[in-house]
């Protein structure tokens, strides 16, 4: 979607401004809330929300120059989203964790995604591609999230944790479970008691698994590495569950939602289609463009470990900081022309979805390469896909993601 300016962005008075309401992203309305905040507030008090007082990141350098210093923000002391888990249902995992733990258990899993193993995926992941689209209808309506999306992520999960492929769909309910907000009268789960209840069977599940590996020989997959890793082979069941979460997670929702908003935005903009057509050589580009674009993690959030100085305000310790990549990517002072989307765009790969720092995405080299597989098996088969209506999008500030998107096939 385009940028298209919101009178109430105009009027409102700043500290009326809250960023966290999934509503905004639900809605498509956030764009002119953060072009006025990165112009008039880049560096944000928000003293009241859902969620209790927050302050707002919204400025590209501001955002990577707090992603690199995670001394000062924190990611154990509080988490990673602006919704705090309860204390009693705290599920700690690597991405919520300071260097060194962080960096002892990410090494773990991290060979998975090493350049020989993608090379080495890269036929699997084309033959699932294949026979996904060779099996869409022709000439009738059918959900492009449910039939391509979420089928090619669950697949692509199923390998990496060499999960039970008849089982798949469990890794996709488990991921929407986690990432929920409970008060989404469509939400899977409705109590932060259902989502632990719910993530505690998908640690039991897995649990089975990973004792099974764990009295085998290392094997390639991200259970047998766990299990295996020294730094997390004896992880306490909330850890457990923490890690297992943040890595379906990670491995379904920036993927998914690319691919259904990556056929969202060539639908609006037919210029940019017929541009990538002509020259399936951009593929690799609009990739990185369409990740940007769709900004699959709306934010991240940080804890000051100190009182702090930052962008002419004072941030004190133990308030929450929340980096607005979805606003990053929008900066007209870090990235021309940034609320137009340009396949060819030239260093289309600097954008903030992945993250920058000790956080970057583990997985972002994988996510590239599945749309870069999806876009050339979609060109090589079909002239068109005709979206029939807008994407159905979920209630969240964390996931920018799509429910649905209605689309046919012609004959």
């Amino acid at each position: 979607m385009n940028a298209i300016p919101d009178k109430r962005a105009l009027q409102l008075p700043l500290d009326r401004f809250d960023m966290s309401d999934p509503a905004h992203y639900q809605d498509q309305t956030y764009f002119a809330y953060f072009d006025r905040l990165r112009r008039e507030a880049p560096v944000h008090w928000c003293a009241d929300s859902r969620f209790g007082p927050y302050w707002s990141i919204t400025r590209y350098k501001d955002i990577m120059a707090a992603e690199v210093n995670h001394q000062v923000f924190s990611s154990e002391l509080g988490g990673i989203q602006v919704l705090d888990q309860p204390k009693e249902m705290q599920r700690p995992s690597f991405i919520r964790m300071d260097p060194p733990k962080h960096d002892e258990q990410r090494k773990v899993v991290q060979p998975i995604v090493a350049p020989g193993n993608l090379a080495n995926m890269e036929p699997l992941i084309r033959q699932r591609t294949q026979a996904v689209l060779d099996g869409l209808p022709r000439n009738e309506e059918f959900d492009w999230v449910e039939r391509v999306s979420i089928e090619l992520t669950t697949l692509m999960l199923a390998t990496l944790f060499d999960f039970p492929v008849e089982e798949r769909r469990k890794l996709t309910w488990w991921s929407d479970v986690a990432i929920a907000d409970i008060t989404d009268p469509e939400a899977p789960v409705h109590s932060e008691e259902a989502r632990f209840a719910e993530l505690k069977v998908m640690a039991e599940t897995m649990g089975r698994l990973f004792e099974a590996r764990k009295a085998q020989a290392p094997g390639f997959d991200l259970l047998s590495m766990l299990a295996h890793g020294a730094a997390t082979r004896e992880m306490p069941l909330r850890e457990f569950m923490g890690n297992l979460a943040l890595l379906i997670v990670g491995g379904n929702d920036t993927t998914r939602n690319s691919m259904s908003g990556g056929l969202w935005a060539l639908h609006q903009n037919p210029a940019e289609w017929a541009k990538l057509r002509a020259d399936p050589g951009l593929i690799p580009n609009m990739v990185s463009e369409v990740i940007r674009w769709v900004t699959p993690v709306i934010h991240m959030r940080r804890t000051a470990s100190r009182d702090f100085e930052f962008g002419g305000r004072t941030i004190r310790e133990g308030d929450k900081v929340c980096m607005w990549y979805v606003s990053g990517n929008r900066d007209p002072e870090a990235i021309e022309r940034p609320d137009e989307f340009i396949i060819d765009r030239p260093r289309a790969r600097q954008h903030l979805s992945f993250g920058f720092g000790v956080h970057r995405c583990v997985g972002n080299r994988l996510a590239e390469l599945q749309l870069r597989i999806l876009w050339e098996e979609v060109l090589a088969r079909f002239d068109r896909i005709e979206v029939l209506g807008e994407p159905k999008r979920i209630y969240s500030n964390f996931i920018h993601g799509i429910r649905s998107l209605p689309v046919r096939i012609p004959g």
